[in-house]
């Protein structure tokens, strides 16, 4: 009951809080309070009186609705329906009352309800078991979806259809007239509500606040229920098909509850007579290995099949994109799946590793070859002509440096990138320091023989020799020393875009100690090239400085087009065009210094003589 009170004084209160301005406001206001407290009042049991307002008349605005259906009874519910839908134009000025024109256009739908309703009443009715002694009866009014309608036919179901709002407690209201307890109607959910918020403060319950509460199974084993006033979504999915006479017919092919959508597909028959989808009448749908890609100023059905790029991939069909293989993984030849990516390097079973083995084993075969020779022929001029010994050392370094080709062939492990540089580096200082010591003894040789210069050979003898060799030597030693022991080569895989490989290479941890290793060679080098220049013009029938010096050419021009050929290159070709410049140069010396003795040696004996040497 406080509640209902409180809802009367708000009624007061606004009055008091927005005075009227005019007269007929006054009597607006009033009369629109009173109409309301009269109604509360009612639903109360109150008497509410009117002696303080005995100058204000209480009447109800326009005249009342005809459009209504009555049956009496002991209680009556209200009911609210949209039975047409061809709702008049208004006219809203805001200066007078508006005037609703009649609605027109009958919906059957709401007819079928007010029939429904009526048929419920009457079977409460009939039924002695139900309700006994009590009369149920129904007030019906047309809302024609017009928003004003609805509160309007709602106001008068709750307070009655009567003409003034002055009641005694023994008036008696017309038939038509009995305020109702309860109203079933709404065109909507949100119709229901907003009715519900207005009716809810005079007590009288929409059948939304109790539809919420309802909950059953049906005699079908179907639960029931209501959510938030409507029923949830539920459909039978039907299909039209030919039937075998000619005509057609509806099939249920699957149903809706909520957002589950079952669904019989083979049931489903297509407009070609097939329960086969159809094809797009533009294009086929896109293969696995291949997406979409949509026509310009064609249709959505209308598009080309492109297929995925090198290390992407689509395993679905109609695919609108391809998928990017990760980084260890590389597409299949049909662009359908990933698969992971091979190790790729200089293998001896290639073409190309077989190539650089076979040349690099042929080099120290020969190498060996003109030791065997030399060795046989050592007591020869020839052989002994500008220190055997360093010609026995150049042999043998030539051979290693053949031989140290191989370890840059085959997979990279932590051993062998460290070995393959170390072994490359001084195999090449030995043979370089050689010729260069070499050099430097036919200089010495031919300056002694000018008159005063005489001592000047025993100064670079052969202990000199050997000291200059092996300092040039342990300088190169002590440097892969240092670059090996700090940040050495480690095998690393690359996983840049080489396809479907993944590159195992020696990786350069430190460039500095490379380029120390090889600055060192080219320094050697380019010092013995010009001392040989310097004495390739010195008197002698035999002058071993213009073999050095044609050699030392040959060797510097590999190692120069051996650096941008290096760095250009990709992958397992790095190592094939290093392993190719070391045979390159050591092929030339080996070809430069010993191929013309050797020609002397074994096919012109008679050359090999002190006489024929020393013969200007």
């Amino acid at each position: 009951m406080s509640h209902h009170l409180y809802w009367l004084a708000l009624v007061l209160y606004n009055y008091d809080k927005y005075p009227p301005i005019s007269s007929s406001a006054v009597q607006k206001r009033w009369a629109l309070s009173l109409l309301l407290v009269g109604l509360v009042g009612r639903q109360l049991g109150l008497k509410v009186g009117l002696q303080g307002v005995q100058t204000v008349t209480c009447s109800r605005w326009g005249p009342p609705s005809n459009q209504s259906l009555f049956q009496d009874g002991d209680v009556i519910f209200g009911g609210l329906f949209n039975l047409h839908y061809q709702t008049p134009a208004i006219d809203h000025d805001f200066i007078k009352l508006q005037h609703f024109k009649p609605c027109t256009g009958l919906e059957y739908a709401p007819l079928q309800y007010m029939y429904a309703m009526v048929f419920a009443l009457e079977e409460i009715n009939d039924n002695p078991t139900l309700l006994p002694g009590v009369k149920l009866g129904y007030h019906m009014f047309d809302c024609c979806g017009q928003s004003p309608w609805a509160p309007q036919a709602a106001l008068s179901l709750a307070g009655g259809d009567s003409v003034s709002c002055n009641l005694s407690d023994d008036s008696v209201l017309p038939l038509n007239n009995h305020p109702v307890p309860l109203i079933i109607g709404g065109a909507s959910s949100v119709t229901a509500e907003t009715l519900s918020r207005i009716l809810g403060p005079l007590s009288v319950p929409l059948l939304l606040q109790h539809l919420n509460k309802v909950n059953f199974t049906t005699p079908q084993g179907e639960e029931f229920y209501f959510q938030d006033g409507d029923i949830p979504a539920k459909y039978d999915l039907v299909n039209w098909q030919n039937t075998p006479e000619g005509t057609l017919q509806l099939v249920l092919v699957g149903h809706v509850v909520g957002f589950d959508i079952h669904l019989n597909e083979s049931a489903i028959q297509w407009s070609t007579g097939s329960s086969q989808v159809p094809t797009s009448v533009c294009s086929e749908n896109c293969r696995p290995g291949s997406r979409k890609s949509n026509r310009k100023g064609e249709p959505v059905c209308c598009f080309d099949c492109i297929p995925c790029a090198e290390g992407e991939i689509s395993n679905k069909t109609g695919s609108l994109s391809c998928d990017q293989c990760p980084l260890e993984f590389w597409s299949n030849a049909n662009r359908t799946t990933c698969v992971p990516r091979q190790l790729d390097f200089l293998s001896f079973n290639e073409t190309l590793g077989i190539t650089l083995t076979t040349a690099a084993v042929s080099g120290a075969v020969m190498t060996t070859a003109v030791f065997v020779v030399f060795l046989r022929f050592c007591q020869t001029p020839v052989v002994r002509a500008n220190n055997s010994e360093l010609s026995f050392l150049l042999l043998l370094s030539l051979k290693l440096c053949f031989l140290c080709s191989l370890v840059f062939i085959g997979r990279p492990s932590v051993w062998s990138c460290r070995f393959q540089q170390a072994a490359f580096g001084i195999s090449f200082v030995l043979c370089v320091s050689c010729l260069q010591v070499k050099t430097i003894v036919v200089l010495a040789a031919f300056r002694s023989a000018r008159p005063g210069a005489e001592a000047l050979i025993k100064w670079f003898g052969p202990v000199q020799q050997r000291g200059s060799f092996c300092v040039f030597t342990s300088i190169q030693i002590i440097i892969c020393a240092l670059w090996l022991s700090h940040s050495p080569p480690v095998p690393k895989r690359d996983l840049g875009f080489h396809g479907s490989k993944v590159i195992l290479e020696c990786s350069m941890a430190s460039l500095v100690g490379f380029s120390l290793v090889l600055g060192y060679i080219a320094l050697l080098a380019f010092t013995c090239l010009i001392l040989a220049f310097l004495a390739r013009k010195l008197p002698d029938n035999f002058n071993e400085a213009k073999l050095i010096t044609f050699s030392m050419l040959i060797f510097c021009a590999v190692w120069v087009a051996f650096v941008p050929a290096y760095v250009s290159s990709p992958g397992k070709y790095t190592v094939a065009v290093e392993v190719f410049a070391i045979l390159a140069s050591s092929y030339g010396l080996l070809f430069c210094i010993f191929a013309p003795k050797c020609f002397i040696i074994l096919l012109r004996p008679e050359k090999n003589t002190k006489k024929h040497l020393m013969t200007r």
